[in-house]
C-alpha cells in the first residue's frame, strides 16, 4: 500500500509539472486551434480525411481536459470512482434513450462521428465529453459562493443553473457546427427548449453525484491552491464563445463571458497562463 501510495504521488506530481509547463499550450492555443479547425471542417476547407476527424476531435478535447483531470486526481478516492462509474452508466443510458426516442432532450441525431460510437449511437468518449462541464461549473460555483457554498439548497441549484448556461452556450455552437441536429429545430438557435428541460435532469443528477463523491472542504482547498485546475473552463470560453461568434449567436458569446467574467471574479482568467509562455530567446 505505501508503494502504491508513493507511486501514484509521483504520478500526481509528474502531471502537475506537465500540465503547469504548458498551461499557454493547453488553455489557450488547444482551443482556438480546435475553433479554427471546428469552423474549417464545417465549411470543408480541409482535405477529407482532417474535416472532423472524430479522433483528432477527441485527442483535442482530451488535452484540454488535462488541467481538470490533474487538478481533481489527488481527490479520487473510492467513493469518487463509485460516483463517476455511476454516473457514466447513467450517460451513456440517457444518451442512447436520447438518441432512439427523443426523450428528454427532444429527437435529435448525431451529424459527425465524436469519436468511436456505442452501439452506432453514443460516443464513447462521451464522460469525457460531459462530466468536465459538470464539474467545471461545480468549482466555479464553489469559488464564487464562497461560505454560502455550505449550504445545499443554494449550491446545488445555483450549480445546476451553471451547468445549464454552460449548454445555451455549447448546444448552439455544436448545431452550428453540425455535430447534431434537432429533427424539427428549435427557437433558440435551431435548439429545442424540450433540449434544456433534459439537461436540467441530467445536470441534476450528475450534480447530485459529484456532491457525494467529494469531499467539499478538500476539493475547495485544492482548486484554491492548484492555480490550473480551471484552465478547462477558460479553453471552454475561448473555443465554444469563438465558434459561437462565427455563427453570429450573440447570446451564446454573451453567455459565454459570463463565464469569463466568473472566472475573472475568482482571478482565475487574468491571463496567468500568458505568463507561462516561454520568452523568445529563454534558455531551457
Amino acid at each position: 500500500m505505501a508503494v502504491e501510495s508513493v507511486t501514484r504521488e509521483r504520478v500526481e506530481a509528474r502531471l502537475d509539472d506537465l500540465v503547469q509547463e504548458n498551461r499557454f499550450l493547453v488553455a489557450v492555443v488547444f482551443p482556438a486551434m480546435g475553433a479554427i479547425l471546428l469552423v474549417a471542417s464545417a465549411e470543408s476547407l480541409l482535405p477529407g480525411p482532417l474535416n472532423f476527424n472524430p479522433y483528432l476531435i477527441l485527442f483535442g478535447t482530451l488535452v484540454m481536459r488535462l488541467p481538470l483531470v490533474a487538478g481533481v486526481a489527488p481527490l479520487v478516492d473510492r467513493r469518487a470512482m463509485l460516483a463517476m462509474i455511476a454516473l457514466t452508466v447513467y450517460s451513456y443510458a440517457i444518451e442512447y434513450v436520447g438518441t432512439t426516442t427523443g426523450w428528454p432532450y427532444g429527437h435529435f441525431a448525431y451529424g459527425i462521428d465524436l469519436g468511436p460510437m456505442l452501439l452506432g449511437k453514443v460516443p464513447l468518449g462521451l464522460p469525457v465529453f460531459f462530466f468536465p462541464l459538470v464539474l467545471n461549473s461545480y468549482l466555479l460555483c464553489l469559488l464564487l459562493l464562497g461560505g454560502r457554498a455550505t449550504r445545499w439548497l443554494v449550491r446545488l441549484p445555483v450549480v445546476i443553473a451553471a451547468v445549464l448556461a454552460v449548454d445555451l452556450v455549447l448546444d448552439p455552437g455544436a448545431v452550428g457546427l453540425g455535430f447534431w441536429a434537432y429533427d424539427a429545430g428549435g427557437a433558440y438557435y435551431d435548439v429545442p427548449w424540450s433540449n434544456y428541460a433534459g439537461w436540467v435532469l441530467s445536470a441534476t443528477v450528475a450534480v447530485g453525484l459529484f456532491d457525494v463523491a467529494f469531499d467539499r472542504a478538500a476539493l475547495v482547498t485544492r482548486v484554491q491552491s492548484c492555480p490550473f485546475m480551471l484552465d478547462d473552463l477558460v479553453s471552454f470560453v475561448i473555443l465554444w464563445g469563438s465558434i459561437n461568434a462565427y455563427f453570429f449567436n450573440w447570446i451564446p458569446v454573451a453567455v459565454a463571458g459570463l463565464f469569463f467574467l466568473g472566472l475573472v471574479q475568482i482571478d482565475r482568467f487574468d491571463f496567468a497562463v500568458v505568463r507561462t509562455m516561454p520568452i523568445v530567446g529563454e534558455k531551457f
